[in-house]
């Protein structure tokens, strides 16, 4: 496989019909080595449209997100070089590491002990210092480390708990896939500018899409009459 090749391709043909073009997340898709965060067996799928599977010890199978969704949301942050992330649920590392590109400290927080083994190998491997991968239950967030500028949840949730908001700084935002089978949508929530504990979150959606459940968020109950 020419890999740079394959790399070009799915910009040009994946993400920029997309509506991603934003220089800087174009220009870091291409220089962040996406074959290097697919585990051995799904090398071959680096660079295709499709999410790809990651061997878990626990729980449910998790998976990268598909090129496009993880370009598509990283658009729609806009996240700062002074800017602290907590991502929820690390996966291979890889939306980890672009973010880690985009920002000053990214904290990632991965349930599944092997996965969270996993991205901090591949982190490690890709020479990405400003990045910390904590095996943990993201679906509380991290409140001792709170508040954070930006929470990426990479994966789907029912809904967003009121303690992950909680841990957005004013003016902070929150992306995640919202959303039960066959309909879940990708939302970017923002706190408003006033105090910590009064600003009201607004949301904006952005687009459908489907994605694998993050481990360790509450379903809603379903009752039959």
């Amino acid at each position: 496989m020419d890999t740079e090749l394959a790399r070009f391709n799915m910009i040009e043909q994946q993400i920029r019909p997309w509506d991603v073009l934003d220089a800087d997340v174009l220009a870091l898709l291409a220089a962040v080595r996406r074959e290097d965060f697919v585990p051995a067996a799904y090398r071959s799928m680096a660079f295709v449209d499709t999410e790809i599977p990651l061997h878990t010890s626990q729980g449910p199978a998790q998976s990268m997100l598909a090129p496009r969704v993880e370009a598509r949301l990283l658009q729609e942050l806009a996240v700062g070089k002074h800017e602290r992330v907590l991502e929820i649920g690390a996966g291979s590392g890889f939306m980890a590491a672009l973010l880690g590109h985009q920002a000053q400290q990214v904290l990632s927080l991965e349930i599944d002990a092997e996965l969270a083994a996993f991205a901090s190998a591949n982190l490690r491997r890709s020479g990405t210092s400003n990045v910390t991968v904590r095996h943990a239950d993201g679906s509380k967030g991290c409140p001792g480390e709170a508040p954070f500028d930006v929470i990426v949840l990479s994966g789907s949730v029912p809904q967003v708990p009121p303690a992950l908001f909680d841990q957005l700084k004013p003016g902070g935002r929150l992306v995640a896939i919202v959303g039960q089978l066959p309909i879940m949508r990708a939302v970017l929530y923002t706190r408003s500018a006033g105090s910590p504990t009064d600003g009201a979150i607004g949301s904006v959606d952005l687009f459908d899409t489907v994605a694998p459940r993050l481990i360790g968020f509450e379903e809603p109950s379903r009752f039959h009459f």
